[in-house]
């Protein structure tokens, strides 16, 4: 082989081998561009999931917490229901206690209501034999004249047990009717008054009587009571309840009582006793109580 057909194979080896080099530099071109794209994508997703990982994170934190305080709340709520239960308990067995012994009372009751029932019967034809068995008309006669006389003397009883009775033992009227039952008795005398309006003085017998307000919620009452020159003022007065005083050289007590308080109105009666009565022994002397 001759020194030119060397030069020349020389020459055509270099003519392909800087094409070659180009598309390879190229081709590693485009390599690092889509590698750099996709590390880029890659990064971008990274931080998208990053994102979403740490909102999760956040929600179900959130959600944790919500969820300790509703179990916190249910083992509030749970703790009360338990205490509510434990106290609706122990009074239900107060109250079981309390209807067995009301029971076992009425029943008592019942027992000695039929005893009485029994012995009344008993008593009854009792006496419906007896008066079977009386020959004389007079003899009739005088026990029903004791038999009217022992129930006078039974309603009167009742009567004076349903009124009420002062520190003194004096019987106190609640309205007209007990005071005419009073009257009727004769032991004091009865003074009724009605007062209309404040600061008013007047006269009760030997007694001024003077209103200075009145609670009619309430019903009570403040007023001025003069007695021989002497002042006793009296607050929150309730009513049928005496204020009682003494007069001079008198060992029997005088009474004001209110049965009635309106709106700057009362209504009551002065007790005094009857000249010669008995005194009456107390504890206590002049009070307002």
């Amino acid at each position: 082989m001759s020194d030119q057909e060397i030069v020349v194979e020389k020459n055509n080896n270099s003519a392909w081998h800087l094409p070659a080099i180009v598309v390879l530099g190229l081709l590693a071109l485009g390599g690092l561009g889509w590698a750099w794209s996709n590390s880029a994508r890659v990064d971008a997703t990274k931080a998208a999931v990053s994102e979403q990982l740490k909102t999760v994170q956040q929600s179900v934190q959130s959600d944790m917490t919500t969820l300790k305080e509703r179990i916190a709340q249910d083992e509030k709520t749970n703790a009360d229901l338990q205490g509510d239960l434990k106290v609706v308990t122990d009074k239900l067995k107060i109250t079981q206690g309390q209807l067995k012994k009301a029971r076992q009372e009425a029943s008592e009751l019942n027992t000695a209501a039929t005893e009485t029932k029994e012995k009344l019967t008993a008593l009854d034809t009792s006496v419906h034999t007896e008066l079977a068995t009386k020959a004389s008309t007079e003899e009739v006669k005088t026990v029903d004249t004791r038999v009217t006389q022992v129930d006078s003397n039974l309603n009167k009883t009742i009567s004076d047990l349903n009124m009420a009775k002062s520190e003194l033992g004096t019987l106190i009227a609640r309205n007209h009717d007990e005071i005419d039952l009073l009257r009727r008795k004769g032991e004091r005398d009865y003074l009724e008054f009605t007062i209309a309006g404040k600061n008013q003085p007047q006269k009760v017998g030997n007694v001024t009587i003077e209103l200075k307000g009145t609670n009619d919620k309430k019903n009570r009452a403040n007023l001025v009571v003069t007695v021989e020159d002497k002042r006793y003022e009296d607050k929150n007065r309730m009513t049928n309840q005496p204020l009682i005083f003494y007069t001079t050289d008198s060992h029997t007590p005088e009474e004001v009582v209110i049965n009635r308080i309106a709106k700057n109105q009362i209504s009551g009666y002065v007790s005094v006793p009857k000249s010669g009565a008995a005194p009456v022994t107390a504890a206590s002397s002049k009070s307002g109580q």
